[in-house]
């Protein structure tokens, strides 16, 4: 499979069989995003959390590509309010087995809301995403915290490439999510969430330092890997 980085926590993957996923298509306002949200091509989309620099363009690429929202049920029931018509709503511990591989919502410590006509709207929990796709796993942290449980996601897979927040304020900085790389024991860890908004700047070369020499890996916006 192809995975591509699109600048902040944007992810994309293109798998063998050629399904198209999207993980928090935040393209719009996104000053690192290599594509506008028009061009992006998904059959899934795939939310973390309900903020708005993760649901982003979910609705309206959702839309255009008659794709299916994957997520927390209080993110797909508000994207079912806004005219989405194929979601697929989940909880923290479940599993589902989509065609393109099984995904598994695993905890996040993090707020999450989303302002809807000047009102804050709660959007469920903040949750990381385990995806198991032709004999890889991904794992995609979304927003968090370090917390130690993040141990079991090492010892109940065998993570092939992760990626964690770093841009502290927000989110884990540096120091810590170089010790949840630790505990995760990715083969690759990938930095997300830094420099997009001035308040969190970060190197990322300084965190990739802090990791098992060959461990770390910088994705820049637009950049592609295959898995």
């Amino acid at each position: 499979m192809k995975i591509t980085y699109h600048g902040h926590s944007v992810v994309s993957i293109v798998t063998e069989t050629g399904c198209r996923i999207v993980i928090d298509p935040f393209f719009t306002g996104n000053t690192l995003a290599d594509i506008p949200a028009e061009a992006v091509q998904a059959d899934y989309i795939l939310i973390t959390h309900g903020h708005s620099d993760h649901i982003g363009d979910m609705v309206a690429i959702a839309k255009a590509c008659e794709a299916t929202v994957v997520g927390m049920v209080e993110v797909c029931h508000y994207a079912e309010t806004q005219g989405v018509k194929k979601t697929h709503g989940m909880n923290i511990g479940g599993r589902f087995t989509f065609p393109f591989g099984r995904v598994k919502l695993v905890p996040a410590l993090h707020s999450t809301g989303l302002e809807v006509a000047g009102q804050m709207v709660y959007m469920g929990e903040a949750a990381g995403l385990i995806l198991e796709i032709e004999g890889k796993t991904i794992y995609h942290a979304g927003d968090t915290s370090y917390f130690r449980d993040m141990e079991l996601i090492g010892e109940y897979f065998e993570v092939d490439l992760a990626f964690l927040p770093i841009g502290d304020n927000f989110t884990m900085g540096p120091a810590e999510a170089a010790v949840a790389a630790a505990s995760i024991q990715a083969k690759k860890v990938v930095p997300i969430h830094y420099n997009t908004f001035p308040v969190i700047q970060q190197d990322p070369q300084q965190f990739v330092g802090m990791l098992e020499a060959s461990v770390g890996e910088i994705m820049h916006p637009g950049e592609t890997v295959t898995l």
